[in-house]
């Protein structure tokens, strides 16, 4: 009973929560490091990091992708070209032209006063032109050249025309030349023509632009190289043509 009455006039004291106190600071530490510390016990609480979204693809790709659309356009511009090829080949059915040396006279063959050989050859051609659909226009340029053995005896223009489609022309051309230290070549001849078997080398050079129906296309040339073998080389004398091979091609 008496324990109840002094409850009652002195109650039990309730122990208080414990103050937060600032850490204790060793004499001589300074207020920075005091912060620092308390830098170091506090803990923000954890955040989960939102993942970075792209509004636009990354530029690779897109590199990647032009890349892919240019070369798609140049297999399909090369399909196009080769499938134009193929049609024309099938619709014209080109064929290259044809050209025989007819005849060769020498109009004149001399030693000038200053030892150089003066030369002047004509010479007939045919061009044939075996092409149903196909002309030819001979532009201006073409040259037509006389050699003897790696030394070049004259050489002459070749005309300008047009040659329609299966058609046969026969040009005659005029050469000239003159050659330094004629003495020499002139005793070659000489002697080579006492076999009866001068070889004798022409170049031939003409650009040329195809018509295929009212399309007239870029110039390209005929080149060309014929080995004769003749018998004689006098002048004014009709000379004999023994051996003959011609070879041409197209060059852009």
């Amino acid at each position: 009973m008496e324990d109840y009455q002094k409850l009652r006039v002195h109650p039990a004291e309730v122990e208080a929560p414990p103050r937060r106190t600032a850490p204790l600071v060793a004499p001589g530490s300074s207020r920075s490091e005091m912060g620092s510390s308390a830098r170091r016990q506090y803990h923000p609480p954890l955040r989960h990091a939102m993942p970075a979204i792209h509004s636009t693809p990354p530029k690779r790709g897109c590199f990647c992708n032009c890349i892919c659309w240019i070369l798609s356009l140049l297999v399909l511009l090369v399909i196009i070209l080769a499938a134009t090829a193929v049609i024309l080949y099938l619709v014209f059915k080109p064929k290259l032209p044809s050209y025989s040396i007819d005849s060769l006279m020498v109009s004149d063959l001399r030693l000038n006063f200053d030892m150089t050989l003066y030369a002047k050859f004509d010479v007939k051609i045919t061009a044939n032109n075996p092409n149903k659909k196909i002309g030819i226009y001979y532009e201006e340029g073409g040259r037509l050249r006389v050699r003897y053995t790696n030394t070049e005896l004259c050489e002459g223009s070749l005309p300008q025309f047009y040659q329609g489609h299966q058609n046969k022309t026969v040009l005659n051309v005029s050469l000239t030349g003159q050659v330094q230290s004629g003495s020499t070549l002139m005793k070659a001849l000489q002697e080579q023509q006492q076999t009866g078997r001068i070889p004798l080398d022409l170049k031939i050079h003409a650009p040329v632009a195809i018509k295929l129906g009212m399309l007239k296309l870029r110039k390209v040339r005929i080149l060309g190289e014929c080995l004769l073998v003749v018998d004689s080389l006098s002048s004014n004398n009709q000379i004999s043509i023994k051996a003959s091979n011609c070879k041409f091609k197209l060059k852009p």
